[in-house]
């Protein structure tokens, strides 16, 4: 989540320092001219940011620290926080303030480098070299990490966030260095089909330049990849852990596990039994081959309902899981469990590991629960039903779609400023060319359609591509860590992708009239 909201941000960050770019760099190449030496516009530029960014950062605090009480009051992720939750700690506000202005003065700093060649370095305008496809190396480590997490998957939770993080984070960073490529890739596909003068000037200066072409729709392409990822994991999770069917042996399959060898009442299953539309109450015990026993208890292959399998021809002692039914499966009559070498006279001795009853409705399962709750009051996992864990699970699941909506919210509007900013910082460093187009005859129809399909083309890219990888990302964490096939997202989801790329093509169109202010006549002959 994290990941998903920083990157937008800071590719924002980047396009809005080149909006005023270009009339930064002849500004300060004019400096040149006058004597001021490289190091000079170096820092003049780095102030003239920091100071910027410090003002910024400092309105950002107060705004903060005013609607603290605020903040605290929305839900993020189901429940409301306490206002001292909303806390930042010194080191936090230090590297806020600190870094906001350094990270402003480094990007005015690279902005600004081509000032630095030579007093008339901004008039020296040359075609970049062509981008690689090396740039597409670390989006396919990215993919290579999450595809090593199938072969060898670490146990821990640490050891599993510190190769799935990175691997996630590769693949976002190979979609930003590899864009351009792709830009590349689609511009000269456009230019050979290209029937009309708009297409072929469009895909011309797409292929000339396609770090600039991209660049307006990079936040476009994180947003829909954390998009992706987000919709397709969590809706395949919820599809595979929904809740078991009502009136099912698992909906009624009451069972609490014991720990600490606690004394089990002699009545308990009597008591149990009492209870009206409770059967087969049964003490599943702990599994000497197995350690504690909590993952596989030993039960008398008699005391096994028949609901729930059998044991093997001959054996009298069976490994079960502490409530009868495996993981991720359901009741069977037909499994077989497999035989313990438990002999039937010790069984008795062996410490209770857990106790499962069946209950036929709701009624009986509260007071089946009270039972075992009296029974055992310092119990280790409260008795549970499978409806209990998913009612539990889906909290949870809310959580994170509040975090993942917030995430998909903020970095569609990110990238929406970013793409009019970007739009709106091209016009302006290419008015010159465009006025003298429309001296040389061209109407402005044309240079709009030339401006929509040099923004149009990259966009429609790199939402294809964004959101392949991240189905491909998707897929690949989820058969890793949960061994569950990825759930194609339905048509909500389209749904979603169709409006956020409308969005930015009416972004795109709302910038389309500054065209005709900025490409008049006294343009060309002002500059």
């Amino acid at each position: 989540m994290a990941g998903g909201l920083l990157f937008p941000v800071l590719v924002f960050i980047g396009t809005a320092t080149r909006l005023g770019a270009a009339r930064r760099e002849q500004r300060f190449a004019a400096m040149r001219l006058v004597g001021a030496t490289p190091r000079q516009i170096s820092a003049v530029a780095a102030v003239e940011a920091a100071l910027a960014a410090a003002a910024g950062a400092a309105a950002g605090f107060a705004v903060f620290f005013t609607f603290r009480s605020q903040l605290a009051g929305i839900p993020f992720t189901g429940m409301p926080f306490f206002p001292g939750d909303m806390a930042i700690g010194a080191p936090e506000a230090l590297l806020v303030a600190l870094g906001v202005p350094a990270g402003a003065a480094a990007a005015a700093w690279v902005a600004l480098r081509r000032v630095r060649i030579s007093p008339l370095g901004v008039t020296r305008r040359v075609t970049p070299r062509p981008p690689r496809a090396y740039r597409l190396i670390p989006l396919a480590l990215g993919l290579a990490g999450l595809g090593f997490a199938l072969v060898y998957r670490p146990p821990t939770s640490d050891g599993q966030t510190a190769l799935f993080l990175p691997a996630l984070l590769l693949v976002m960073v190979g979609l930003i260095t590899g864009g351009p490529w792709l830009t590349m890739v689609g511009a000269r596909a456009m230019a050979a089909r290209a029937g009309r003068p708009a297409a072929l000037i469009a895909a011309r200066r797409l292929a000339d330049n396609p770090a600039a072409g991209f660049r307006a729709v990079s936040g476009v392409m994180l947003a829909l990849f954390v998009t992706t990822v987000a919709v397709g994991v969590m809706g395949t999770i919820t599809y595979e852990r929904g809740p078991a069917p009502r009136g099912s042996l698992e909906a009624g399959r009451l069972s609490m596990v014991l720990t600490d060898d606690p004394p089990v009442p002699g009545t308990l299953l009597a008591d149990l039994a009492a209870v009206p539309g409770v059967r087969n109450p049964v003490l599943v015990r702990e599994n000497p081959v197995r350690g504690d026993g909590r993952d596989s208890g030993v039960i008398a292959c008699a005391d096994i309902p028949p609901a729930y399998g059998r044991c093997a021809a001959g054996a009298s002692v069976a490994e079960v899981p502490p409530d009868l039914i495996p993981w991720r499966e359901s009741a069977s009559a037909d499994r077989i469990w497999p035989s313990s070498p438990v002999d039937p006279a010790a069984l008795a001795g062996l410490p209770a590991g857990s106790v499962a009853v069946e209950a036929e409705d709701p009624v009986a399962v509260e007071r089946a629960r009270t039972v075992l709750e009296a029974a055992f009051p310092t119990f280790y996992v409260a008795p549970n039903v499978p409806g209990d864990f998913e009612a539990d699970f889906a909290d949870t699941m809310r959580g994170w779609q509040r975090l993942a909506d917030i995430v998909v919210v903020a970095g569609l509007v990110l990238a929406g400023c970013s793409l009019a900013v970007a739009v709106a910082a091209g016009l302006s460093e290419r008015k010159r060319p465009f006025s003298l187009l429309r001296l040389s005859g061209a109407p402005v129809r044309l240079l709009r359609r030339v401006v929509a399909l040099e923004s149009v083309v990259p966009l429609l890219t790199v939402a294809v591509v964004a959101v392949g990888m991240g189905l491909v990302a998707a897929h690949l964490f989820l058969r890793a860590q949960m061994q569950y096939d990825l759930r194609v997202p339905g048509i909500g989801f389209a749904a979603v992708v169709a409006l956020g790329v409308l969005g930015c093509l009416a972004v795109i169109a709302a910038t389309l009239p500054l065209l005709e202010r900025i490409t008049g006549p006294e343009t060309a002959r002002s500059e």
